[in-house]
């Protein structure tokens, strides 16, 4: 049967996130056929529906309003059930990000609906979306679906790939006006710490370092190689503990889930904490000098050695690879 379903997108920065559009593909198929509607909410953010457009949504819904300019929790439930009110969906999806995971539990016992998070695959049984999600810190998976009600899931970013963009594509564009009142929070500015240009739970490329990177400096070569290749940095929390990077760089079951589709474990010795936040990326390339290390259990190509020594090597062999192509 075919339904109706919203898709919340995300902005970051006064960009959308690429799981925004991860989750227009996801819609799609919960969707059945039915309509996907794209909602945007935020301040001025009406020249982002084009996007939104390109990546498949069949409708766009724009809620501009100055206590939408950052994320509040009060601020977004109040406007997202305004939203639902006028169109009484059959389905939402949304990331499952920092923001997703605040809000969507928020939502979905507004409209008495049970929650499926961190999907990291849909399929269809029938006329019923089945939802494929990570269990016991990663180590095993379930699938659920939504026999009666809304259809409510978050989507972990980097795992469902999105439509391709189709920049033909036309479709109607409503702003729709809401009340918000009575915020408990309201935000007056943004203070952020720098951890590089690419957002590491949708990076692709990943290089995270563990206690053996020994300090701050010795993320350095780190940082290079993951510029080198468009990615970004992580860290065990084993690193941020000893205060060698932020703590908003941690991959793990404290910290990020990351699927990227290459990442590099570097003096990191794979506990179980830290196994959780990245066994499931495509490709893992460990280095220690450890040969007993836990992670090499779980790496495709492991590298026994120093890692000072290796990751200088690897990232010269990497330059002289991209120029010669």
């Amino acid at each position: 049967m075919a339904k109706k379903v919203l898709v919340i997108g995300e902005v970051k920065d006064g960009v959308l996130r690429n799981v925004s559009f991860e989750a227009i593909a996801a819609g799609k198929t919960v969707a059945n056929g039915g309509e996907v509607v794209g909602v945007l909410l935020g301040e001025n953010v009406s020249g982002l529906t084009d996007e939104l457009i390109q990546y498949g949504a069949d409708r766009v819904i724009v809620v501009d309003h100055a206590d939408l300019s950052s994320y509040t929790t009060d601020a977004y439930q109040q406007a997202l059930l305004q939203v639902f009110d006028v169109e009484n969906p059959e389905g939402v999806i949304l990331g499952h990000t920092s923001i997703g995971k605040d809000v969507s539990p928020r939502l979905a016992m507004k409209l008495n609906a049970g929650l499926i998070s961190d999907a990291v695959s849909i399929e269809l049984d029938g006329e019923d979306a089945v939802f494929t999600r990570p269990i016991y810190s990663g180590k095993a998976f379930e699938k659920k679906k939504v026999k009666e009600g809304v259809v409510f899931a978050t989507i972990r970013p980097n795992n469902i790939e999105a439509l391709e963009p189709d920049s033909a594509r036309k479709v109607d564009i409503t702003n729709l006006t809401v009340d918000i009142k009575d915020l408990r929070t309201t935000i007056k500015d943004v203070v952020r710490k720098a951890t590089g240009g690419v957002d590491l739970s949708e990076a692709n490329v990943v290089v995270a370092g563990g206690r053996g990177v020994k300090s701050k400096e010795g993320f350095g070569p780190l940082q290079e190689l993951a510029d080198l290749l468009g990615g970004a940095v992580g860290a065990s929390r084993g690193a941020c503990d000893a205060d060698y990077c932020d703590y908003g760089l941690q991959i793990g079951q404290t910290g990020k889930v990351v699927t990227p589709d290459l990442y590099f474990a570097i003096g990191i010795s794979g506990a179980i904490q830290h196994l959780a936040g990245m066994s499931n990326s495509k490709v893992i390339v460990a280095i220690n000098k450890d040969p007993e290390a836990p992670i090499f259990e779980i790496a495709d190509y492991g590298i026994v050695g120093d890692l000072f020594e290796i990751v200088p090597i690897l990232t010269e062999e990497l330059k002289n690879v991209l120029v010669a192509n």
